[in-house]
């Protein structure tokens, strides 16, 4: 089985810093990943490139067999999914939730001048009942709170069937109980055989939802840790990652982590 994702010594230098360094990774379909790290550990930066939205300085990127350098990657985009904070701001705030994913068909923001059959309705239509939010579909977008523009993303993301999935952090800014909820929903779809590979950042084991296999360890831009999330994710592991003493618990599948 070919990797949906596999990065060989990837590397990005940018003004003379060195953002990522000699990473590898690698992920298998059926695989879902956590990105975890301090902040400025390129994990945004390793999400671009697993989104073809940035190409490495150094080092091989290979998406869906597709190399990074030597592929269309206007071809490879409508392949993978992504829900982050930067999308988020493309989105026109008059757009209306339904247009909002069912725009992501042609891979834009902005409905315009497209056409879309009745059976890209439906799916769209479809996406939203899944992630609890078949009564917002005439909603604007601006509208929204945070929570529910998030969700709203992860639907576009889906939409139009990914076979990669990736999630820059979901959780972040949204108050207990939106987080829980969209916990929930995550943690439900990445429990689905059926969803596709994926990969989320994040700063808190506490976003972690259940159902994710595997966690990825970055600091200062190289790879601390990788593999099963049971016996990677540890205390000790933390504690090399964020350069500090750290405690972890772990319950029915979540997490909390606290100084020691």
């Amino acid at each position: 089985m070919s990797p949906v994702l596999d990065f060989s010594k990837v590397s990005v230098v940018r003004g003379g810093n060195r953002i990522l360094d000699a990473v590898n990774w690698s992920i298998l379909s059926g695989e879902r990943w956590v990105i975890l790290g301090p902040n400025g550990a390129g994990k945004t930066t390793l999400l671009q490139i697993a989104s073809a939205a940035m190409h490495p300085t150094s080092g091989v990127a290979k998406l869906l067999d597709e190399k990074l350098g030597t592929s269309d990657v206007f071809e490879l985009r409508p392949r993978i999914g992504l829900a982050s904070s930067s999308m988020a701001k493309r989105i026109p705030a008059e757009e209306t939730v339904l247009d909002v994913v069912l725009t992501a068909a042609y891979a834009i923001t902005g409905r315009w001048n497209e056409v879309y059959d009745d059976v890209d309705v439906s799916r769209a239509r479809e996406v939203l009942a899944e992630w609890k939010l078949s009564s917002f579909e005439g909603r604007l977008f601006g509208t929204l709170s945070d929570g529910e523009q998030k969700r709203v993303q992860i639907a576009r993301a889906v939409m139009t069937d990914p076979e990669l999935l990736l999630f820059d952090e979901p959780a972040a800014s949204l108050d207990l109980g939106s987080r829980e909820e969209l916990l929930q929903l995550l943690g439900a779809y990445a429990s689905d055989p059926n969803s596709p590979a994926m990969a989320m950042v994040t700063h808190h084991v506490e976003e972690i939802p259940a159902g994710f296999s595997h966690v990825l360890l970055l600091a200062n831009g190289t790879v601390k840790a990788a593999g099963p999330i049971d016996v990677t994710l540890t205390a000790p592991n933390l504690t090399a990652t964020f350069g500090m003493p750290i405690e972890l618990t772990a319950h029915n599948g979540r997490y909390t982590a606290r100084a020691a």
